[in-house]
C-alpha cells in the first residue's frame, strides 16, 4: 500500500525518476513537490498548502495547479491554500479570503469578489489585467449627482456618493470598448456588453501589445491613464486618437478617502 501511493503521487508530481535521491539532491522546486507527495500518500483530513506552486516553472505549475484540483474533487478533503498569485486563487478556490497585512478584507467565492469587490485594494487585486481606477470629483446639480470623466457625464444614484466631494471609478479592461476618434465603436464578442448603456470619452493611444490570445491598449484620457483588453487585433497604433466606451453597468464607484465600494 506505502509502495502504490508513493508511486502514485511520484507520478502526480514528475518525480518517478527522482525516488532513488535524498532531498538536498534536488532543485528547489522538486523539494516543493516532495514536500506536496508527503501530504498526499497521507490523504489526511485537511491539506495546507503554503505556496506550493512558486518554485515551479509555468508549465509544471499549471500541470500541478490541475493535479492539486483533480486531487480535492477525488478526495473532498479540505484544503486551506495560501497564495500570492490571484490566477491560482480565482481557479482552485470555492471561497477566496482576501487578506491584507493580517487582516481579512473580504470572503467569497471568486465570482463574488470580481464582480462585487467590497474595496479599492480587493478591487485591484482581483482581476488580470488589474481593474482601471479614475478619481474623479463629484458634482451635483438639478440633474442629480454624477462625476465627469472628459465629456462623459456618469450618473450616480441620489445616496451613492452621501457627502463625497471625490470618487474612486473602476472599470476592468476586458469591460471597455474602443473606437478610432470619429467611428462607431466596434462590437464586442458579448451580446450582453452590448446591451449596456455606455458613453464614450475622448482617449490618445500610448501602446499597443498584441499576445495573440488577446491585445491589451494604453490609453491617455482626461482623467489619467486607462488600460483596455481586446479579443480581436486592434486597428489602433500609437498615437492615435481614440474614443472608449464606458459601459455604465459595468463600473464600480469607491470613496476617494476609505476605499469602500459605495452602494446605493
Amino acid at each position: 500500500d506505502i509502495d502504490a501511493r508513493v508511486k502514485r503521487a511520484a507520478e502526480i508530481l514528475e518525480l518517478g525518476p527522482y525516488l532513488d535521491r535524498k532531498p538536498r539532491a534536488l532543485s528547489g522546486g522538486q523539494r516543493q513537490r516532495v514536500a506536496m507527495g508527503r501530504a498526499i500518500v497521507r490523504e489526511p483530513k485537511v491539506f495546507l498548502f503554503d505556496e506550493p506552486l512558486s518554485n515551479l516553472d509555468a508549465a509544471l505549475r499549471s500541470s500541478v495547479r490541475g493535479e492539486i484540483r483533480a486531487l480535492h474533487q477525488r478526495s473532498r478533503t479540505t484544503s486551506v491554500y495560501v497564495t500570492h498569485d490571484q490566477v491560482e486563487a480565482m481557479t482552485m478556490g470555492d471561497r477566496i479570503v482576501v487578506l491584507r497585512g493580517g487582516r481579512i478584507e473580504q470572503v467569497g467565492t471568486p465570482v463574488e469578489l470580481y464582480e462585487r469587490p467590497i474595496n479599492r485594494f480587493v478591487a485591484g487585486f482581483i482581476g488580470s489585467p488589474a481593474m482601471n481606477f479614475v478619481e474623479l470629483p463629484v458634482q451635483r446639480d438639478a440633474a442629480g449627482v454624477h462625476v465627469r470623466w472628459g465629456d462623459a457625464r456618469l450618473p450616480l444614484p441620489a445616496g451613492l456618493a452621501g457627502n463625497a466631494e471625490r470618487v474612486v471609478v473602476g472599470v476592468r479592461p476586458e469591460h471597455l470598448r474602443l473606437a478610432p476618434d470619429g467611428a462607431a465603436p466596434q462590437p464586442g464578442h458579448s451580446d450582453a456588453l452590448q446591451s449596456f448603456h455606455a458613453q464614450g470619452v475622448a482617449a490618445r493611444v500610448l501602446a499597443v501589445e498584441f499576445t495573440g490570445a488577446q491585445s491589451q491598449i494604453e490609453l491617455m484620457t482626461a482623467a489619467g491613464p486607462v488600460s483596455v483588453c481586446a479579443a480581436e487585433r486592434p486597428l489602433l497604433k500609437t498615437g492615435d486618437d481614440a474614443v472608449l466606451q464606458l459601459p455604465l453597468a459595468r463600473l464600480h464607484a469607491f470613496d476617494a478617502g476609505s476605499g469602500l465600494r459605495l452602494a446605493a
